[in-house]
């Protein structure tokens, strides 16, 4: 923290730098445990410092085979078996760094050559030895033969090594740069989410030096993913997609350019037609003309058809999509499966089964540990959060948007910066933490071109206003932003957007609408958003009741006490203290499964129950330690009007002042 390379964004803290640098006090340490040695090993441990893992025949090249056993025995040394290789590691690598640190210039320089002298001798026959040797090589000297590094580059963009790749490109002359140089190293850009302009550059030059449409789709595939990530806006990714249709000439790539174009409509602002395109998609992946395509296409059909509230397809889909994609041998595509669960899961959570689909995402992170998936890794964090926040527990959901937030921002994945941003200013908000959530909010642009989940991006300004007690302006910024998704097509946004206009004291605006979406959209949340709706506009206590069991046997526990405690509200003002207990019960056994939740709903239900919506709302501003003409310019009334209310719930709720009024409503001032 004092050098600066430990670093806090608000939420998480992060190292800046690659690795923390070795100490003194450390080196000193780690020195003292190498001498014990003997001063005969310290070439074979040189060695492995700079080439490991070092293979056994190797090692006994440069030292007998009884010193080997003498390091093994000591541990400084671990042996493995990999297939008929013996392969010998340090047994930490900070004997490594250690041990590189203290090796002189002309001496490192003659075991780098050395060891690519003895690895070429052999033949270079194994898929990884033509990365060794040239890594050694520019390690060595700090210059490859070109062919060799484009060669070597590839290996390492296969085994998903894109630092290396990187690395050795850099090296490349300008002047030898060809199709593959440009592909392998924008599409590393691109996975580790650097310049994004400089991927572009690169992908574009990639796809004038295709030697043929094959070449040049591929190369279209990775630019399409670099600007569909950091670009502000999607029209040039479909600008690059309709140009080439019009000049390819194959059959199978303008089929390719087809799925292209339906994943890029389907997920920013045309699902539906998105959805048309992808109906060309083959089922079996070993039939597809690409990989890359088909992967990219797979889970964006997951995706789109839980959009537009076709979950049980969308469910059907991607449960195959991840079997299929299991079977392509990991080098061959360009997303991991765990990408495919990462949709699986977010079409859970539109359908109601979040159990589910919290299950399916810990599948996609015990899948992604396996490998090296950056932007595979902070989708599989976005669809967690989601999943959190529609179960109501805000705080988990809090804490995986700031993760998202975190991993975003550096790579400049702009769309899923400004969801995880909304998301993370709304669990903020509900938490009653209105400053973390205003400061967030200053990331997200007046207009975000978002595409995916329109009208979520709205969530975060809407809960501020909510948690301020500006419940008819959290209701205005909501109505906008579920019209947003209506036109585009999003239902399930749309549905999420008017529930909790609903929750806000709506619910007689937005009931009709979210009954009528529940008729068209598969799975269970759809019909519980709908009856709580209902139930809260009818202000029924039974109907909120069984609106509260339903919406607890989806998993939507926040949406569950909400309904309870606003069905106990109900039964006091009947008189019936027996039931409004039950339900006051019911509510707290639900909430508790939301901690540190606090929303209108649950703070006014029991304590306000005998106020009028408007005498609602006005405490709750009031709550907040907004003034009475604050809160008369806000709602366009007289500051006598506002008084009057006020004194209205005071008398109502047995208390004289506004300190006192916070205290009962569950508020802060």
């Amino acid at each position: 923290m004092a050098a600066g390379t430990m670093v806090s964004d608000g939420e998480i803290w992060q190292l800046t730098a690659d690795a923390l640098q070795t100490t003194p006090k450390l080196t000193e340490l780690i020195n003292s445990r190498l001498e014990m040695a003997p001063l005969s090993s310290r070439p074979v441990l040189e060695l492995m410092a700079l080439c490991e893992p070092l293979a056994l025949a190797d090692a006994r090249q440069v030292v007998n085979l009884d010193l080997l056993s003498e390091l093994e025995e000591s541990g400084l040394v671990n042996v493995t078996a990999e297939r008929r290789r013996t392969l010998l590691h340090l047994t930490h690598p900070l004997y490594g760094e250690v041990l590189r640190a203290a090796i002189p210039e002309l001496r490192r320089r003659q075991l780098l050559l050395g060891q690519a002298k003895r690895t070429r001798n052999y033949g270079a026959r194994r898929r990884d030895d033509a990365l060794h040797i040239v890594s050694w090589s520019m390690a060595a000297t700090g210059t490859a033969d070109p062919a060799q590094l484009i060669q070597a580059a590839t290996v390492a963009r296969h085994a998903n090594d894109f630092e290396q790749v990187i690395t050795l490109l850099r090296a490349l002359p300008e002047e030898e740069h060809t199709y593959t140089s440009s592909l392998v190293h924008g599409d590393a850009l691109v996975q580790l989410g650097r310049h994004s302009q400089l991927a572009d550059t690169l992908l574009a030059e990639a796809e004038t030096r295709a030697p043929g449409d094959a070449e040049r789709v591929t190369a279209i595939m990775a630019r399409v993913l670099n600007l569909w990530h950091t670009a502000e806006h999607i029209d040039e990714a479909l600008r690059v997609v309709e140009n080439a249709r019009h000049e390819v000439t194959g059959s199978i790539e303008k089929h390719l350019l087809t799925l292209l174009e339906g994943s890029l409509r389907g997920m920013f602002g045309e699902p539906v037609r998105g959805l048309d395109l992808l109906e060309e998609l083959e089922a079996d992946p070993q039939k597809a003309a690409d990989l890359d395509t088909w992967t990219l296409a797979a889970l964006c059909k997951t995706a789109i058809s839980g959009c537009v509230g076709r979950t049980d397809e969308a469910i059907a889909w991607g449960e195959q999509a991840y079997s299929s994609h299991l079977r392509i041998k990991s080098q061959e595509a360009g997303h991991p499966p765990a990408a495919q669960l990462n949709m699986l899961t977010l079409a859970l959570a539109d359908a109601g089964r979040l159990a589910l689909g919290r299950e399916t995402s810990e599948r996609a992170f015990g899948d992604l540990t396996a490998v090296d998936a950056p932007i595979a890794w902070v989708y599989a964090a976005f669809a967690r959060g989601r999943v959190e926040w529609l179960a109501g527990n805000v705080a988990a959901a809090r804490r995986w948007f700031a993760e998202v937030a975190g991993q975003a921002r550096p790579r400049h994945y702009l769309r899923l910066l400004f969801h995880a941003c909304a998301g993370l200013a709304a669990s903020a908000a509900a938490l009653g933490d209105l400053e973390a959530a205003s400061t967030v909010l200053r990331e997200i642009p007046p207009n975000p071109s978002v595409g995916f989940y329109v009208g979520e991006e709205s969530l975060g300004h809407a809960w501020l206003l909510a948690a301020q007690g500006r419940l008819t302006e959290a209701q205005a910024e909501l109505t906008k932003a579920a019209a947003r998704a209506r036109e585009t097509g999003y239902i399930s946004s749309e549905a999420l957007l008017l529930t909790d206009i609903a929750r806000f004291g709506g619910a007689k605006d937005v009931a009709d609408r979210l009954a009528e979406i529940s008729r068209t959209c598969d799975g269970l949340f759809a019909p519980a958003r709908a009856h709580l709706a209902a139930a809260l506009a009818s202000d029924d206590p039974n109907l909120l009741q069984a609106s509260a069991d339903q919406l607890h046997n989806v998993g939507a526990y926040l949406l569950a006490a909400e309904a309870a405690t606003a069905s106990a509200a109900a039964w006091r003002r009947t008189g019936n203290s027996r039931r409004a207990t039950a339900a006051s019960n019911q509510a707290q056994i639900y909430a508790a499964r939301c901690p540190g939740a606090s929303t209108p709903l649950l703070a006014a239900g029991e304590s306000a129950h005998a106020l009028t919506r408007r005498e609602r709302e006005i405490a709750l501003l009031a709550a907040t330690g907004t003034a009475s003409r604050d809160i008369a310019n806000a709602l366009h009334l007289s500051v006598r009007t506002v008084d009057n209310h006020l004194q209205h719930a005071y008398t109502k709720l047995g208390v004289t002042t506004r300190r006192e009024l916070a205290n009962i409503l569950g508020q802060h001032h």
